[in-house]
């Protein structure tokens, strides 16, 4: 069975993480993306991006652009641009993540392509939108972050504010609006005409707020941190310290709380009135805890684990590797090894959507401009000495 996103072919204009992962997930699927790169600067910036970055490579831009072409044009030239609209009339989607006031400047919008291919979607990630005060501002990840409340509410009580380890609205707004695109995708199919999937890093990280907004809305109280990364509604649902290090336990429903009582032989906590009920254990969260703090240190975390898994959720809080070596990501195929010609047998995360039938695709990040003459000729049936002249002039 051919891969679900066979035929569809998207020209990308990524740069970094955000845009590239999002592209990754329909490449890993089977979508042909091919990232077009501007010869004059190198290319995408994460070509250069350490670990081990070497000659227009590194690990950095292999995380992020596996299953990708690359084709190098340079859009500040009239051949360019030339060049970029004629591969549009043969695309199904134009998908770039610049600052939100150059996409009609660069002719990435559908405006600016309809004429060549009014089936073609128009899809930007972009820091702040295509509209609004903020929209020629550039934006990062841990820049939204602090904008959009995310760092306000995570970290210590008394601490400073703390990011995400990873980057959480990257990834985020990259499936957003790899989603967009695909829904937009789906509209053209069926009426014939495209359009423009404005999806932006600050709109989604607001998003992903949801009941922490929907209470701050209602109530005007803001948020505060909790100690051990608790969650702000439900006790016990946090980190607790063992003997060698710490273990999550998440008591989201009565039963679990209950389950909870009886394994750590406490069960007269459960009938505490103090503790009876999501209310009663909010509300003497402090006196909870005390009492549940010193169980937890007397024993490690794997003691614990071994105990609790499958009556009551819970986990060890892993370092990376030991994330990375678990059973469940080893059974998931989410370990995967892409042969690499400088790199060798290069292990990475693999893709998180599964298909029936229709496993994902596993292939390097290329060199720069490693696809430009065959894509020139497969899409627009140019000869060599065309794409020379091309390359004479600086187009390509």
């Amino acid at each position: 069975m051919p891969p679900p996103l066979a035929g569809l072919r998207i020209l990308a204009l990524t740069q970094l993480g955000a845009g590239p992962y999002g592209m990754m997930m329909l490449g890993d699927l089977g979508a042909e993306i091919v990232k077009i790169e501007d010869p004059t600067t190198g290319g995408d910036e994460a070509r250069s991006v350490p670990l081990e970055a070497i000659d227009g490579d590194s690990l950095y831009y292999q995380s992020f652009n596996r299953n990708t072409r690359s084709v190098t044009v340079n859009l500040r030239t009239p051949g360019g641009r030339d060049v970029f609209r004629r591969l549009a009339a043969h695309a199904d989607a134009v998908y770039a993540n610049p600052r939100g006031d150059l996409p009609a400047k660069l002719g990435l919008d559908y405006a600016s392509l309809r004429d060549v291919n009014p089936r073609i979607v128009c899809c930007t990630l972009t820091g702040f939108g295509r509209s609004g005060p903020r929209a020629a501002d550039p934006a990062y990840d841990y820049l939204i972050q602090g904008l959009a409340g995310f760092m306000h509410i995570t970290g210590e009580p008394g601490g400073p504010p703390v990011r995400s380890g990873v980057a959480v609205v990257d990834f985020a707004g990259g499936l957003a609006s790899a989603l967009g695109l695909l829904v937009a995708l789906m509209r053209a199919r069926d009426t014939g005409v495209g359009g423009d999937v404005d999806v932006s890093l600050f709109d989604t990280a607001v998003s992903m707020l949801t009941h922490i907004a929907t209470g701050y809305l209602r109530s005007g109280i803001e948020p505060e941190r909790l100690p051990g990364g608790s969650h702000p509604s439900v006790v016990p649902s946090q980190t607790f310290a063992t003997r060698d290090g710490r273990v999550l336990v998440m008591c989201m429903k009565a039963k679990f709380w209950q389950r909870l009582t009886e394994l750590l032989g406490r069960a007269d906590l459960a009938r505490d009135p103090r503790f009876a009920d999501f209310g009663g254990r909010l509300a003497h969260r402090a006196a909870l805890l005390a009492e549940l703090e010193p169980i937890f240190r007397a024993r490690t975390t794997a003691e614990w684990v071994a105990q609790l898994r499958g009556q009551v959720p819970c986990a060890p809080v892993n370092s990376v590797g030991a994330a990375l070596a678990d059973e469940q990501a080893l059974h998931r195929d989410m370990i995967v090894t892409v042969e690499h010609p400088r790199y060798g047998a290069l292990r990475e995360v693999g893709c998180p959507i599964k298909i029936d039938g229709a496993p994902p695709q596993y292939a390097p990040a290329p060199p720069l401009g490693a696809d430009t003459d065959a894509v020139l000729r497969d899409w627009l049936g140019m000869t060599n000495a065309e794409i020379e002249a091309l390359r004479t002039d600086g187009a390509v």
